[in-house]
């Protein structure tokens, strides 16, 4: 399909605004000035509609199609929750108004971020939260900041942070951007293996910092050593991170903080409810226990005795700012929406059906894909394709049947991966109708593997050259 600079034909429009504002030549000084219009397409109102409705068509999305990308937890996005973010108390506020002294016209939205930090403590059993990461792996790096502030307030130099191999996929370049050196180490049976913590951490000797840990891991597993995981950290005062992306697992079942774990960082861009990837932008706050709250970002939103509320950033030990503003308000509006409406039992019902659905489906596929944990699953597991198919060719012919693909080839761990989550939200009429086109398509598969390899054929887009896509790639039309 061609951009719409191909429908542009000069002088036409959609409509003109007669506007009495000043122009930009009245406001600003003439070496900001452009030396020519910008080269925008020019088309009537009609183009420009019939245009981005039919890219629309061409797009797998969750509001039209199942999304089973594990990891990623690509649910339905109720739609009460963008009204609420849409109204114009919130719409209308200046990001800066608080911060600048003006505070009273602002309480409604301070509130909030006060309500929604309040709220996930609550869920997570951690003493303090900062809303101001944008997306899951910005919550990362301002986790693993903090821990690298707490050892800096002790007064030594920690380098290391252990990763196991069943950790999520950001955590180690989250840790590396935030200075520290990586130390792998491989799970046994799906989980994080106590001994091979306790030799990497004789290894290294007083340079642990921590270790990153995700519960349910991205093979969907609990990891059962938990509680002798905890204590060989603190024992040394070393920190526990916990990954929030599986968090649905465990809403309203497991307060993480209680588990024993020092940080968190949430991704209510999955969790509660608000759009995620091409949907909408991210969010991932970060909540701490006592020991790490001198160090959370600044601004605080502070609830002071005559019930009103403030920003504080009088705090000296802060790692500073790790996003501008206060993080994307839009999405923090969204997830109290949909946090205050479910209640806490409307919590754990997600938590229970998430991992309901995951258990159905990998149940069903178990004669159908090859499964290396038979044991229960969280929200999501982790198959093989059959001896001889690929993952790639099985979630390209998904997409010819309507259905969007699983994560493949992650976590590495597992040869041909396909992880699979179907949250909380689908029904069993569609987790069924997932079933039989995996049926049907690894059946195919094992009379004639060729076949898969042709697919998608009837999406506009076939299979790309990536190679090609890489070193050739077009942005314009006019390139050759």
């Amino acid at each position: 399909m061609n951009t719409i600079f191909a429908k542009s034909a000069p002088g036409r429009c959609a409509a003109v605004i007669e506007s009495q504002a000043p122009t930009a030549s009245a406001m600003l000084p003439a070496t900001l000035l452009r030396a020519r219009p910008p080269r925008l397409p020019e088309c009537s109102e009609l183009d420009i509609v019939r245009h981005f409705t039919n890219l629309s068509k061409q797009n797998f999305n969750v509001d039209a199609n199942f999304y089973p990308l594990g990891s990623c937890t690509m649910k339905y996005n109720p739609k009460f929750t963008e009204y609420v973010a849409a109204l114009p108390g919130f719409t209308q506020l200046h990001p800066l108004l608080a911060q600048l002294g003006d505070a009273g016209r602002a309480q409604g939205a301070l509130r909030c971020l006060y309500e929604t930090e309040r709220l996930l403590c609550e869920i997570t059993g951690m003493e303090a939260f900062s809303l101001q990461p944008m997306a899951g792996a910005n919550g990362e790096f301002a986790g693993i900041s903090l821990i690298a502030a707490y050892h800096k307030a002790k007064g030594r130099s920690r380098r290391v942070l252990i990763i196991p191999d069943s950790a999520h996929g950001t955590n180690p370049a989250s840790a590396a951007l935030a200075g520290f050196d990586i130390v792998n180490i491989e799970s046994r049976d799906g989980m994080v293996d106590p001994q091979a913590l306790a030799d990497a951490i004789a290894a290294h000797n007083d340079n642990v910092a921590g270790l990153m840990m995700t519960c349910p891991n991205t093979l969907g597993l609990m990891e059962t050593h938990l509680p002798a995981i905890v204590r060989q950290l603190h024992d040394i005062d070393a920190l526990l991170y916990y990954d929030g992306a599986n968090m649905n697992a465990i809403l309203g079942k497991m307060r993480v903080g209680d588990a024993g774990f020092d940080v968190v960082h949430l991704n209510p861009h999955k969790t509660f409810g608000t759009p995620h990837g091409g949907g909408g932008p991210g969010s991932g706050p970060v909540g701490v226990n006592a020991r790490l709250m001198p160090f959370l970002p600044v601004p605080r939103v502070e609830k002071q005795p005559d019930g009103n509320y403030r920003l504080n950033d009088a705090l000296p030990q802060s790692i500073g700012h790790i996003a501008p503003f206060y993080g994307n308000f839009g999405v923090t509006v969204k997830a109290l929406a949909y946090i205050l409406r479910l209640g806490g039992e409307g919590l754990e019902r997600v938590a229970e059906y998430a991992v309901l659905n995951a258990n159905y489906l990998k149940k069903r596929l178990e004669d159908v894909l090859d499964i290396p944990f038979s044991r229960l699953c969280a929200h999501e597991f982790v198959a093989s394709a059959p001896e001889g198919m690929h993952a790639l060719d099985i979630a390209k012919a998904l997409l010819d049947r309507g259905f969007h693909a699983p994560t493949i080839y992650f976590p590495l761990i597992v040869k041909e991966c396909l992880m699979t989550e179907p949250t909380e939200t689908e029904s069993k009429e569609t987790l069924d109708a997932y079933v039989e086109a995996l049926r049907d398509i690894v059946s195919r598969g094992r009379d004639n593997p060729h076949a898969l390899a042709e697919t998608p054929t009837t999406l506009p887009a076939r299979r790309f050259d990536e190679t090609a896509a890489a070193r050739r790639i077009r942005l314009t039309e006019d390139m050759v």
